[in-house]
């Protein structure tokens, strides 16, 4: 549970998620046990939905630990789309690679190993929809980075955007600072249409027009 929301809404809300397949449930449990941050299920399923709406079919991840996020991505995208996996941690691409083998999307996952931030400036053209979900403090970076390869149209959307409330304090750490700075960025954009859902800890979803 976030803290965001009444804590019986957030029960009543994730009590009615349907059941996931082996694979993400598997995800999940060893995300638990090492404290592996992963969006979870209902974010993942705003993911898929938000790329089948927009039909995206080339996709950019920035942060993407085991793949938990990365396998909701390529699901949704279907066969013959392109989804970047990136992570700075080659045991977490490693493992990534296994999961998905076995939900059966390897073919349409890119892994790259290393700096989002410079792997995004590697890779040539524009996406459909670019996730981010790196280090916090690197968020103001992020926007300045993934807003010029966003096509017309696509979707640009970060996790954590809320930091469990932490956003709404004045602070010197820099992460929750980060987050703060990146949310103004978001709308003031003249080149976004913005909005922050209070989905689990907050995602951002804005459409570059």
């Amino acid at each position: 549970m976030s803290g965001i929301t009444d804590a019986r809404v957030e029960k009543y809300f994730f009590g009615l998620l349907p059941r996931r397949d082996r694979v993400l449930a598997e995800m999940e449990d060893y995300a638990r046990r090492h404290d592996v941050p992963i969006v979870g299920l209902a974010v993942g399923r705003l993911l898929y939905l938000l790329v089948q709406l927009i039909r995206a079919r080339r996709i950019f991840e920035m942060g993407s630990a085991i793949g938990y996020s990365t396998i909701w991505l390529a699901r949704a995208a279907g066969s013959g789309a392109t989804v970047y996996y990136t992570d700075g941690e080659p045991a977490n691409a490693r493992r990534a690679r296994e999961y998905f083998r076995r939900a059966g999307v390897a073919g349409r996952i890119t892994i790259l190993v290393g700096n989002s931030l410079d792997l995004i400036q590697d890779v040539g053209g524009t996406f459909d929809l670019i996730f981010n979900d790196v280090d916090k403090h690197y968020y103001p970076q992020v926007f300045r980075l993934a807003v010029p390869r966003l096509r017309r149209g696509g979707l640009f959307i970060t996790d954590n955007v809320l930091w469990s409330g932490r956003v709404t304090r004045r602070t010197s750490d820099p992460d929750t600072r980060g987050i703060q700075r990146f949310n103004r960025l978001l709308y003031s954009s003249r080149q976004l249409v913005s909005t922050i859902l209070p989905l689990r800890d907050g995602v951002a979803v804005c459409r570059k027009v």
